[in-house]
């Protein structure tokens, strides 16, 4: 048996003393160079093995995982997303509800004292559509070298730039009257649809009494970009078109139906569907602005002859021509189905005499 001095001077301190035990149990006696020999080789090998092996990164967590994220099964996420994001900006901004504005974002540039009438290539596009598409120059309509369609357009971009201006106004006169109301949130806040044309002009009303003012933009195909007199903090985008369409109707105590196309009669018709099925708990004024376009464009005498609709559901909207003349309608209307006579200035306090039964804010049945 070797001597505990022979183990000694022949281990370096990589053998356990269980390995040595085994061996002086088994009567092995090994020489000084073949036990150094044995453990170099247990040193290597465990040397070896360390580097080899690979070191398994951390998995992402799920709500940081772009790929998931993008993917169709993160779409229920996505969806949720556009609900509760704006859910919470809303709150945090103190917004109780809104008066929606719609109209054509075609028309680019309306203040056209400052610069010249242009068509964009798409609603809110970024970019103009084609030189003949345009609407006529008056150098070009002097001297011949327009067509019939640029003619029309022209003539269009007038009646266009006056809309511009009337939805600038009325938006201007209903955000100073909102914002003297007694209320601990904003009341009747003016939204749109985040681009040009009709909805900047909405915006910049607002804007310009000193009220906030929401723009709810949509991403498209085409590049663009929402209008610069939207309120920064309530500045949206969606990717969802059906959740854009959520929260315009969700707060929306008021509609202002100004001259547009597909986007604007789909806005429209839906709010009087959800009216005309009394799917809405609120009341909710439909005002339809510019008689003489829209008499070209709508005929709903011809649903009522048909027995598609009801006589009295042409009651569900009414038609202004001023600005003037729609501020009075809305505040009558949102007077009396929204507001509680302690939340009125103090002269329309002391003219409203009962305070009936008012609904629950953004209130829908179902």
């Amino acid at each position: 048996m070797a001597s505990p001095v022979d183990w000694g001077c022949s281990i370096s301190g990589s053998v356990s003393p269980k390995q040595c035990t085994t061996a002086i149990a088994a009567n092995y006696s090994p020489g000084p160079t073949s036990c150094k020999l044995k453990v170099s080789k247990l040193e290597s090998n465990l040397l070896m093995s360390h580097e080899d092996k690979q070191v398994l990164g951390k998995a992402p967590l799920a709500y940081e995982n772009p790929t998931f994220l993008n993917s169709p099964d993160g779409r229920a996420l996505r969806i949720l997303a556009e609900y509760s994001e704006p859910l919470s900006r809303f709150r945090r901004e103190r917004i109780q509800d809104t008066v929606v504005f719609f109209g054509s974002a075609r028309f680019a540039n309306l203040r056209s004292a400052e610069h010249a009438l242009q068509l964009l290539e798409k609603p809110g596009s970024a970019h103009p559509a084609p030189e003949h598409e345009q609407p006529a120059t008056l150098d070009g309509a002097l001297h011949g070298r327009e067509n019939s369609l640029k003619l029309k357009r022209a003539k269009a971009a007038v009646e266009m730039a006056r809309y511009y201006e009337d939805a600038r106004r009325l938006a201007f006169l209903l955000t100073k009257w909102s914002m003297k109301l007694h209320s601990k949130r904003h009341r009747f806040v003016v939204t749109s649809g985040g681009g040009p044309g009709i909805m900047e002009a909405a915006n910049l009303g607002a804007s310009e009494a000193g009220g906030k003012t929401i723009g709810l933009n949509i991403r498209l195909p085409f590049e663009q970009f929402p209008n610069q007199y939207i309120t920064p903090e309530l500045n949206f985008e969606f990717h969802y078109f059906f959740m854009r369409k959520y929260w315009f109707a969700y707060l929306a105590k008021a509609l202002v139906i100004f001259p547009g196309g597909f986007g604007t009669l789909d806005e429209l018709f839906e709010i009087l569907t959800l009216a005309q099925t009394e799917k809405l708990a609120k009341k909710i004024l439909v005002l339809i602005y510019g008689k003489e376009y829209w008499n070209r464009v709508l005929n709903l005498d011809v649903l009522v002859d048909a027995g598609t609709i009801s006589p009295e559901d042409r009651d569900l909207f009414c038609f202004v021509d001023s600005p003037e003349e729609g501020f009075e309608i809305l505040k009558e209307g949102l007077i009396k189905n929204h507001l509680q006579p302690q939340q009125l200035p103090a002269q329309e306090r002391e003219e409203s005499k009962d305070p009936g039964e008012f609904p629950e804010i953004a209130k829908t049945r179902g």
